[in-house]
Parts: C-alpha cells; sequence; structure tokens
C-alpha cells in the first residue's frame, strides 16, 4: 500500500535496499545476464591519447605518444578548428593471462579531438612520427597579414 522511502544514501548512490535474500538472488541473476543476452551489443571501448601542446608565434605545435601504433593504424584528421587523432594499439599475444605480474600498457583503439585555440591553415599542416612521438605542425592563420593583389588590365 504504501512505497517504503528510499533513505538518503540510497538515493544519492542510486543504489537500492534488498528486504530480503531473494531480491538479492534476482539482482544477481539480472547483473550474471550477458549483455548480448539483453539484447544489448557490446560496444569496444576506446581509451584517451594524451596529448602536449603548445604554440609558437606561427604555429601550433601537438605531440602525442603513439608508440606500438602501425602508420596504417593511424589516422589524423584536419580541419581549421579542431584536429581529430585516432588509431590502434595491437596486442602481441605472447603471454598467458596468469603470467602476468602488472598490465598498465594501453591496447586497442584509442581517439582524441582537440579544439584548436585559433583557427590555421589545414592544407598546410604537418605529422612526422619519429620513435614513437607524433609531432603535428600546424600553421595559424595570419588574420592580421594583408596581401596586396595586383590590377591587371583585362
Amino acid at each position: 500500500m504504501f512505497k517504503k522511502r528510499r533513505s538518503f544514501l540510497e538515493r544519492l548512490t542510486g543504489s537500492i535496499a534488498l528486504e530480503d535474500e531473494s531480491d538479492f538472488e534476482d539482482l544477481e541473476e539480472s547483473v550474471d545476464t550477458l549483455p548480448q543476452e539483453r539484447g544489448w551489443q557490446e560496444v569496444e571501448e576506446t581509451g584517451d591519447l594524451a596529448v602536449d601542446m603548445h604554440q609558437t608565434a606561427n604555429e601550433i605545435v601537438i605531440h602525442a605518444m603513439v608508440a606500438g601504433v602501425k602508420p596504417e593504424d593511424l589516422d589524423v584528421s584536419i580541419s581549421r578548428e579542431s584536429v581529430t587523432i585516432s588509431g590502434k594499439r595491437s596486442e602481441q599475444k605472447q603471454v598467458v593471462e596468469e603470467n602476468f605480474f602488472f598490465r598498465e600498457l594501453s591496447w586497442g583503439s584509442f581517439s582524441r579531438t582537440i579544439i584548436l585555440p585559433q583557427e590555421i591553415e589545414a592544407e598546410e599542416a604537418e605529422a612526422i612520427e619519429r620513435h614513437g612521438l607524433l609531432t603535428l605542425r600546424l600553421p595559424k592563420i595570419n588574420k592580421d597579414k594583408v596581401q596586396k593583389l595586383k590590377v591587371r588590365i583585362g
């Protein structure tokens, strides 16, 4: 008849109070169900890519560590306002899982979109990879530059 009011902690954390063990068993069964059995599709997680970005008088420079990524697995997309770096690190499955002491390296897909602080000349940008360090050099658009045109007689 009356619905029990959830405690502050339950509302804050989104948890629920279980009255008896049967509630726990129902909850446990729903958690044990595979995502495919629930009609969900598994989505491959995409990791973030750490970057450094700075500027000089004429360009914006972005550095990203892409060690272990094959050039054909690396994609850099540039517009005047943003840069997207994405790729995939393929793990070499040479060690049996139970033989690991530590697993700290990132494997799989990664992606990072960076909104640039200033517009750049996308056509003049360059990307260089050396020893696992990707360097993007993005020439700034000089809005103060005035170009004089010569008038021709037509």
